[in-house]
């Protein structure tokens, strides 16, 4: 198998975005007077990696037996429908990122729990299970939810509200305050962002062969539901900022700093269409890592 084709499947500028929820919860446990350890984090961080790179793995091959990953795609061109890479070698691949994920998020919990045979561990065993489907089923299996217009409400909960408190939960073993539902509902919100730029992007290959909501809202709607997402998300972290204790101190606001990167944002997925629509993509998930480092560490430095 070659490397660099490999590589590329795995789409790795989608990363920080997976990673965005669980470094806000983790620095929002900080934040909270927890002390976590380095080998949980790490562990975290690497588990929500191997889940990232396998959803796109699994993405792609769906993708590309559906016919949707062909010549007339709008975004990057990936291995499998150059013919750099077979088939066959991107299924070793996903069967090589399930493992991963197992075996790393095992060790993950029992880096946070000290055992894998009592309630909590197994609850969030069970989570990581369900985290490893979602992954794999978005665009395969015999019923993928991403071809059912599933996909916005998958996002938002797993990037959204299972990575930010999940990881709060795994690095502090305590639940989290409910006020971190909101920046839990943000970087949802966020995500949901990516994916349905994505999704207007590709409209055009997409017909015929999933549904998704841009689809069935039209391009010009899908962009007003675009801009009500990014509301939603500034909104929830606005009403995070105001509850919490640290309010009147400016420095829980430093993640505001980021705001005018989102209406710039905005602003050209109004103004492009298409393939032109291809640089919001990073745009908006580098900012949304961005914005959830801001924001624990804001939390942090107020609360000290």
């Amino acid at each position: 198998m070659r490397l660099l084709p490999a590589i590329r499947s795995m789409r790795l500028r989608t990363l920080p975005l997976s990673l965005a929820g669980v470094v806000c919860g983790t620095l929002l446990a900080v934040a909270g007077g927890h002390a976590v350890g380095g080998a949980t984090v790490a562990l975290l961080m690497f588990t929500t990696v191997c889940l990232q790179v396998l959803s796109n793995l699994s993405n792609e091959l769906g993708d590309y037996l559906s016919g949707t990953d062909g010549d007339e795609r709008q975004g990057p061109q990936y291995s499998v429908a150059q013919g750099a890479l077979s088939e066959r070698g991107l299924r070793g691949l996903i069967r090589l990122f399930v493992v991963l994920c197992l075996v790393s998020g095992g060790l993950m919990t029992w880096a946070a729990f000290g055992t894998l045979w009592a309630l909590e561990p197994v609850a969030v065993l069970l989570l990581g299970g369900a985290a490893v489907w979602a992954a794999v089923h978005y665009t395969l299996g015999a019923n993928p939810y991403g071809y059912r217009g599933w996909g916005d409400l998958f996002v938002f909960i797993f990037f959204g509200l299972v990575s930010t408190l999940g990881g709060y939960y795994v690095v502090s073993t305590a639940l989290p305050p409910t006020a971190v539902m909101l920046p839990a509902a943000a970087i949802g919100f966020f995500s949901i962002g990516v994916l349905n730029v994505n999704n207007i992007r590709d409209m055009a290959t997409d017909a015929g062969t999933r549904m998704t909501i841009p689809l069935r809202i039209g391009e010009r709607r899908a962009k007003i539901y675009h801009t009500c997402l990014i509301a939603a998300g500034w909104l929830s972290l606005l009403a995070y900022s105001f509850i919490m204790p640290t309010r009147c101190c400016w420095v829980a606001y430093l993640y505001c700093i980021m705001l005018p990167v989102y209406v710039v944002h905005v602003r050209g997925v109004w103004r492009h269409t298409a393939r032109a629509l291809d640089p919001m993509l990073p745009m908006l998930v580098i900012a949304t890592f961005l914005l959830s480092i801001l924001l624990g560490v804001g939390q942090i430095v107020a609360s000290v």
